[in-house]
């Protein structure tokens, strides 16, 4: 009944190959022989129908689109993804072709295999995973797709390895904005590019809206770097008398996203940055460095806590040396928050030796990222009491600023959710 004459060979080709289009020669054709519901030529003169394939409709609209693809852009404003974007037919390879594969593209991911076939590295490999489930999904400073490709590399970059590849695998929710997950995924290759890494594989899963929360876009990523330096870090190879260094201010993040929740006007923006430059100077530089960690969920006190227990060590900050910038302060002493307990996406605590302290600030702060670094304490050995009764002396206390001794636990119950 889809517009083919009766008696026509063609009724036995399938439906979907074709679609016809008004031609010059007169005929008829039956009742509902390709004449839409609704269509104002159901009131004029039957014309023939003339049938073109899918592959010539798709040439028609390269040819008009271009390689810019403006119109067809256009048409999606205002699209939604629905659940065939994810039912592996023409919608889902349309999404991974005009969307994602035109974004990421690179000689691995262009292959369309079911895995990329990477050339064997020169040195260790280290390898990582993560997800984002960040709500909003675009915030002051950044968005997921900048966060997810951040906070991969970085994770790489504190085990001393440069990053290399990534995977990113996407789960949205039927009625996704199109042009939200188009931005996201625009800032994700504009990141990728600047932290010199390639997405290699990807994957992509549609779910029903219901309990997804506000924005229905999550991401899941891989990465894949090589230790090419002598450095290896680590928690364990923190020693009694190294220096504690914060490469820069707390709370950034946290405040920008709680903020955006809150519907606080203020000039506070998320750190979310690639900390490659960073860890890299310190990698090449020479310097005693023993361990690094990058400041995310559970804040900074947490940190401390996981390198002190790891070393079977002991670690004390010093409050004043904490840097903080003055927005973020002011907007935790009006929410009655700790920036000790709160989230960073740009900032990392390293371990040194005590002699190569002010060379590790040097390096640090000879980048804008870097700027405000501090030397925020010192790793000590466990007291006699604690050998004699383990568990008495906590892993990480606090000097306040009037002398007294603040005990340091790690974050319990949850900071913030979906902060990152």
């Amino acid at each position: 009944m889809g517009g083919v004459p009766y008696g026509s060979r063609e009724r036995e080709t399938p439906r979907t190959a074709a679609v016809w289009e008004p031609g010059t020669e007169t005929g008829t054709r039956d009742a509902v022989g390709g004449v839409p519901y609704g269509s104002r030529e159901r009131g004029k003169p039957r014309t023939a129908a003339v049938w073109k394939t899918g592959a010539e409709r798709r040439g028609r609209r390269r040819e008009r689109d271009g390689d810019t693809g403006t119109e067809r852009r256009g048409r999606r404003d205002g699209m939604r993804i629905n659940m065939a974007h994810g039912g592996g037919g023409q919608e889902m390879r349309e999404l991974v072709t005009d969307l994602f594969q035109r974004r990421l593209s690179n000689e691995f991911l262009d292959r369309g295999e079911d895995a990329a076939a990477l050339p064997r590295p020169d040195y260790p490999i280290a390898m990582t995973t993560d997800s984002f489930v960040v709500t909003p999904p675009e915030f002051p400073g950044g968005d997921i797709g900048k966060l997810a490709v951040c906070g991969t590399v970085n994770d790489l970059w504190m085990s001393g390895a440069r990053p290399l590849y990534l995977t990113a695998g996407f789960v949205l929710a039927e009625g996704l904005e199109f042009a939200l997950l188009e931005r996201v995924v625009d800032s994700m290759a504009q990141a990728a590019r600047a932290a010199g890494v390639k997405i290699v594989a990807g994957d992509t899963k549609v779910i029903e809206r219901a309990g997804t929360g506000p924005n229905g876009l999550f991401i899941n990523t891989a990465g894949i770097g090589c230790r090419q330096w002598a450095a290896a870090p680590a928690a364990v190879n923190a020693r009694a008398g190294d220096a504690v260094v914060l490469s820069g201010p707390l709370g950034n993040h946290h405040a920008a996203i709680l903020s955006c929740r809150l519907n606080l006007a203020n000039t506070i923006t998320s750190d979310c940055a690639d900390l490659g430059p960073l860890a890299e100077a310190l990698l090449a530089g020479g310097v005693g460095l023993r361990a690094m960690r990058d400041v995310t969920r559970g804040g900074l006190a947490t940190v401390l806590n996981e390198i002190a227990l790891a070393a079977g060590l002991r670690i004390e900050a010093e409050e004043e040396n904490i840097p903080v910038d003055a927005e973020v302060e002011k907007f935790c002493g009006l929410l009655g928050l700790d920036p000790l307990y709160m989230a960073n996406e740009g900032k990392f605590v390293c371990v040194v030796a005590a002699a190569d302290t002010e060379k590790t600030l040097a390096l640090l702060r000879s980048f804008p990222l870097g700027a405000k670094a501090a030397c925020i304490g010192r790793v000590k050995a466990p007291s006699a009491a604690d050998a004699a009764l383990p568990g008495d002396e906590p892993p990480v206390t606090l000097r306040t600023a009037l002398g007294g001794r603040r005990i340091l636990d790690t974050l319990y119950g949850e900071g913030l959710p979906r902060i990152c």
